[in-house]
């Protein structure tokens, strides 16, 4: 019975923390508190060795268990801001799609929104090849929901899916991707009206709102926001390495053919050079040494792949604004600052690059906020021929959102220069106007907010 006792005591002390290990160690002492009463009466102190003996285990197990938390903390789940559309979507579409660049979450927040489904994954070879040989037996393995994860692999399911979606509206599909292009051409050609479609981006900063406040500026833009860095089951210097070389070349010997690998690494850091910058085809492809041609389909591909996206300018003409040339942004700094061969938050802190690189990560928390609301991009930039300029214009109705994004962390006037006249270049209604930056003064009451970057998402 005492045995007993203790096991019980020593399981709710390593599964109970810390409540189980308050038990354990009021256990202890209760018994050391009896036994001691007894041996001043018996006058035998022999216990005190067994009694040494339990509190040097109860140490060494609390400090396991200590390191155990710890670990099982880092792999908690970080709870996404577009879990909420996505289950109402399923409510009403037989099928939902999730799409978004590699490791961005999209495995992990659907098995966590549908942790009764059965996932089969059609990047395994024999998953795939049993796909392909016997297409109706494959999707009717199970008659409640069923997860298909990188299903642009075998495009030719969603025809199949079309049909027990219309035989069986009750059945659920739940499809996933990282080929945009792939992906989306193949849903709209056959699931067309029966799908909710979605975005997934790496983490935004209001998903990791702890990480945001415990790192540096230069920090959170080094490491990025995807979730492996977030959760901190990996490092920024390891990870995007790695990222390059298992999934961006792989992706793009796919989809296009790429001759030369080093002259389409090189055309990716030159990318990430112009992060913020208007983008020009005919410059890239001079200092590649390819067509500008191979320079538009390379883009497209690493836009299809979520590498990369690109801000329209605003016009008061729509058919002027989709000629006009875009700006380019990567999905995430820490993805763009290993391109860039930058090496660490202090390197960051002191390269040219930084400021640029303050206005993509700002410019992807507002594409995130809407994408997580299951909203279209609808995001642009003003430019003139006077070099008038406006960082980020929103939609929001019939009226347009001006954001000015400086990295510096002292306000100056000079920074509303243009958005204070942005009645003059938007001929669409003026919403709000704000300037994001560095610094830690705050007015949100002003015509013009003046909000830190850690506050941005609320804008959005």
């Amino acid at each position: 019975m005492r045995q007993h006792t203790s096991d019980c005591f020593l399981i709710l002390h390593q599964h109970l923390c810390p409540f189980g290990q308050v038990i354990y160690v009021l256990s202890i002492l209760c018994k050391f508190a009896i036994r001691l009463q007894i041996c001043i009466k018996m006058g035998d102190f022999s216990f005190f060795s067994i009694f040494i003996w339990r509190c040097v285990f109860f140490y060494v197990n609390l400090q396991s268990n200590f390191k155990f938390a710890q670990i099982m903390d880092k792999s908690k789940y970080i709870e996404r801001s577009i879990s909420a559309v996505v289950l109402e979507a399923a409510q009403y579409f037989p099928v939902v799609c999730i799409t978004g660049p590699r490791q961005s979450g999209k495995s992990t927040l659907i098995k966590h929104l549908f942790p009764n489904f059965i996932k089969y994954t059609l990047e395994d070879l024999d998953v795939r090849n049993y796909a392909k040989s016997d297409p109706v037996a494959f999707l009717n393995q199970t008659e409640e929901g069923m997860i298909l994860d990188e299903v642009h692999k075998v495009p030719e399911l969603l025809s199949y899916i079309q049909g027990i979606a219309d035989d069986h509206p009750n059945r659920q599909f739940i499809l996933s991707g990282s080929s945009n292009f792939a992906l989306i051409r193949s849903v709209s050609q056959s699931l067309a009206g029966r799908v909710g479609m979605f975005d997934l981006l790496p983490m935004s900063m209001e998903e990791t709102q702890k990480d945001t406040e415990r790192k540096s500026l230069d920090e959170l833009m080094f490491d990025g926001l995807y979730p492996s860095i977030c959760a901190e089951k990996n490092i920024a210097r390891l990870y995007y390495p790695s990222y390059v070389k298992t999934y961006l070349e792989r992706d793009v010997r796919e989809v296009v053919n790429v001759k030369d690998l080093i002259q389409f690494n090189t055309f990716l850091r030159l990318c990430a050079g112009r992060i913020g910058s208007v983008f020009n085809a005919s410059e890239l492809a001079s200092e590649v040494g390819v067509t500008s041609n191979t320079i538009s389909s390379w883009l497209s591909v690493l836009e299809a792949s979520y590498v990369i996206t690109l801000l329209h300018p605003y016009s008061g003409n729509t058919v002027k604004r989709l000629i006009k040339s875009p700006k380019l942004y990567f999905c995430d700094t820490g993805l763009a600052c290993y391109l860039l061969n930058i090496e660490s938050p202090v390197q960051l802190s002191r390269d040219k690059m930084r400021g640029h690189l303050f206005e993509n990560l700002i410019v992807m928390e507002a594409l995130k906020a809407r994408f997580n609301k299951g909203k279209e991009s609808n995001l642009y930039f003003y430019r003139d021929s006077n070099k008038n300029e406006i960082d980020l214009l929103t939609k929001d109705g019939n009226c347009m959102n001006g954001f000015e994004i400086k990295s510096s962390m002292t306000y100056n006037i000079d920074f509303q220069k243009v958005i204070s006249k942005m009645d003059t270049y938007i001929k669409d209604p003026i919403g709000k106007r704000a300037i994001v930056y560095a610094g830690n003064m705050e007015n949100t009451n002003a015509d013009i907010q003046l909000v830190n970057y850690k506050q941005a998402s609320k804008l959005f």
